[in-house]
């Protein structure tokens, strides 16, 4: 088990030429940016000349994850782009379910088929992704769907917003009561998911911990079911990342606050990495109420790394320069 510990980016900026960002726990938490992290950016960005991409397990598409960021008072004019599990989902759901591309470039209604749809109570984030998938129709019917979408943690979007139904407290509490018969009866028909955010937890804004799509998707594999997942921890998404940033992995390295899905996911692409503590795993340490912005002890992150079977690059506290 070997990583370093450092206080800052600074320690480490002049080893790389790109840098690959998760968003949740690294950048912001959903509602403001988390301390540090604007600074870093602009350091490395503006005053060090480095590549910034954003790697997220977000469902929504590419774009709409850079449009969401000056509210949270980032630049996104000093990111090269964004890979994002709802971009990839979404071409492979039009490429398998939606129809396709004729050959004017507009999708053709011949092979269409219906979802099931696992997807936020905003049904302005799903219509997005929706337009990424072709022509697919959702329904909240197991016997009218063609295959099941694990997009969202709120409701099952049906064909009407008035035909959806409701996950009950899932997203807070990861109860499976209203979800479970749904998932037995989508095994017993054999359909296939896709699942479009890969997540299992994310920090929001007062420390509130959200139950994500992942898990609804890890659920229908242990019932059996078939699921197809995009995003971290696939090594795919990450060469996506040296695609666009056009380096080689040894001179890039990706920021992260999962071990399942980021410091994995990095590791199996070759790509160093660094792991930020108070992500999602910051319960994992024994933190004092005077200790925020400090890394745990040496001795702490060993027996968390041990426990979890991933080791990172580098550990920080937070990213900050």
């Amino acid at each position: 088990m070997t990583f370093t510990t450092i206080k800052s980016f600074a320690e480490i900026a002049h080893r790389y030429d790109g840098f690959i960002l998760d968003q949740f726990g690294v950048m912001h938490n959903g509602a403001h940016n988390l301390p540090g992290s604007i600074q870093c950016i602009h350091e490395l960005a503006k005053n060090m000349n480095k590549k910034l991409i954003i790697l997220s397990n977000t469902s929504s598409p590419s774009k709409n994850a850079l449009s969401k960021l000056p509210r949270m008072g980032f630049d996104p004019s000093l990111f090269i782009g964004a890979v994002t599990s709802g971009e990839e989902a979404g071409r492979f759901i039009k490429e398998t379910y939606g129809g396709g591309d004729s050959e004017n470039g507009n999708e053709t209604a011949v092979n269409s088929k219906k979802a099931l749809m696992f997807t936020w109570d905003n049904l302005e984030n799903s219509d997005i992704f929706l337009e990424k998938c072709g022509n697919v129709r959702t329904t909240s019917k197991v016997d009218e769907a063609d295959f099941v979408i694990s997009h969202g943690s709120n409701i099952i979007r049906g064909s009407s917003s008035s035909d959806s139904l409701s996950l009950g407290s899932f997203m807070d509490d990861c109860d499976f009561t209203a979800i479970d018969p749904i998932l037995n009866k989508c095994r017993e028909q054999n359909l296939p998911m896709v699942c479009a955010n890969p997540d299992l937890i994310v920090k929001l804004a007062g420390d509130k911990t959200a139950y994500m799509p992942g898990n609804i998707a890890q659920r229908y594999e242990s019932l059996g079911g078939k699921c197809t997942s995009f995003g971290k921890p696939h090594a795919a998404h990450f060469q996506a990342c040296l695609r666009e940033l056009n380096l080689s992995a040894d001179r890039v390295v990706h920021v992260g606050d999962s071990l399942h899905h980021d410091i994995a996911g990095a590791n199996a692409a070759g790509i160093d990495s660094v792991f930020i503590s108070e992500g999602i795993h910051c319960d994992d340490f024994a933190y004092d109420d005077n200790a925020e912005g400090e890394l745990p002890s040496v001795d702490m992150l060993e027996d968390l790394f041990q426990k979890e079977g991933h080791v990172p690059t580098y550990a920080c506290a937070l990213f900050r320069f």
